[in-house]
């Protein structure tokens, strides 16, 4: 029997451009590994960036917002699982699916927690210390929290998203699936590695469009390169990024040896000819694929903790974590000049990515617990009585003001 999946994706998958189109990207190779015949649906425009869906054999449809369109294409296509790519898609479509397609599987894949981020952001521009209490009272957490009891299973990338969502919120744990980037951990060695003679200078990676990727720019610029080109003299670091905003282009500056050179096509070719990743980055949530991108290519990197925050559990980094900005300088400097130092950081990242990333490890995880949720679904549902009562008639706001929006919109044609 053809076993189907719909994705609806709040955008066109960008895997060159952000860690989240890297994430769909694999989540998408996963269930056609699975088995799966696969429609990627989206309200969204395409861009020079979005990656070929069809060539990799998954069916790419457009779609439209509060419109019944949607309930006669879903009740065609009867997927037997749906995964929403963020809460707001939940919130948009979750309603309409499970009204059209109710033996349906409901996925949220978070890619990270959008209220976490938005709640240390916020603390940022206060200049106060980010405290949990921040985002367990955020206006956003009760939307995508909402959107998590909702569905049958959510995919959370970080193991400290893991941890507050059960600690702070007793969010049930069959709810929840910890799911990290899945890498081919066996196909990375030492031995495919550039070496540390062939390297030179540093590198900072980040979509202009994430907020915390620009701040951590104006960090590198102003507290941060200055003391490491006071050392190394004819260092440079080359900034990296689709999307980069004029500020940080105007940052431009050879004669300090700071290069702002906007997208590449392959990550890979450029950190490997870095030696040291850069990511000072004050606020964020979930994984950083940056990081993840660093220790695939055996580069070391300097970052802070919410850079690696929810990444490496006891294990030790690749490289070294710091909120000190005189420090982040010093150790990046010696990362750049010790060939000792440099090495057992790559040998740290190379652990990381075997212990925690393994993917035909963690795609046996998932199509295990996803059998399983399929095989007792009723039981599941009954049991999770929160979900339930956030899908009675008195508690769906999006349903009908779809329904309303709709409905104003065919006055309008």
């Amino acid at each position: 029997m053809l076993k189907k999946l719909l994705v609806i994706g709040s955008v066109w998958p960008e895997p060159t451009t952000t860690a989240a189109g890297c994430r769909m990207q694999q989540l998408l190779g996963a269930f056609l590994k699975f088995g799966y015949n696969i429609t990627f649906a989206s309200t969204a425009s395409r861009t020079e960036y979005s990656l070929d869906l069809e060539k990799i054999g998954v069916a790419e449809v457009a779609i439209q917002l509060n419109d019944s369109s949607f309930d006669d294409f879903i009740k065609k296509l009867l997927p037997n699982i749906v995964i929403f790519d963020r809460f707001m898609v939940e919130e948009q479509f979750g309603w309409r699916v499970a009204e059209f397609a109710p033996k349906a599987l409901r996925i949220l894949n978070t890619e990270d927690l959008h209220a976490l981020r938005k709640a240390r952001e916020e603390a940022q521009k206060k200049q106060s210390p980010f405290v949990i209490d921040d985002w367990k009272n955020h206006p956003m957490t009760l939307r995508e929290i909402a959107s998590t009891y909702r569905c049958d299973l959510s995919l959370i990338i970080s193991t400290y998203e893991m941890e507050i969502l059960q600690k702070e919120l007793h969010i049930p744990s069959e709810l929840l699936m910890h799911l990290p980037f899945m890498i081919d951990a066996s196909a990375i060695s030492r031995k495919k590695f550039t070496s540390f003679e062939d390297r030179q200078g540093f590198v900072s990676i980040g979509n202009g469009k994430h907020s915390p990727n620009i701040d951590a720019v104006k960090v590198l610029k102003q507290e941060i390169w200055p003391s490491i080109r006071k050392e190394l003299t004819d260092a440079e670091i080359h900034i990296y990024g689709a999307y980069l905003p004029q500020q940080v282009s105007q940052m431009h500056h050879p004669k300090s040896g700071f290069y702002v050179k906007g997208w590449t096509e392959n990550v890979d070719v450029v950190l490997n000819k870095a030696k040291v990743l850069l990511a000072p980055l004050q606020f964020g949530a979930g994984i950083k694929g940056k990081l993840m991108d660093a220790m695939r290519t055996g580069t070391p990197s300097v970052t802070t903790t919410v850079g690696a925050e929810g990444m490496h559990k006891d294990l030790p980094w690749n490289g070294s974590i710091t909120n000190n900005w005189k420090d982040f300088a010093q150790i990046s400097v010696k990362l750049h000049q010790s060939k000792d130092l440099w090495e057992t950081a790559q040998e740290q990242g190379l652990e990381l990515l075997q212990t925690m990333y393994d993917g035909a490890f963690l795609q046996d995880r998932l199509v295990e617990r996803v059998n399983h949720i399929r095989s007792v679904l009723e039981t599941h549902r009954k049991q999770n009585f929160i979900g339930k009562l956030l899908q009675y008639q008195t508690m769906m706001s999006t349903k009908y003001m779809a329904k309303w929006i709709e409905e104003k919109n065919k006055g309008c044609t």
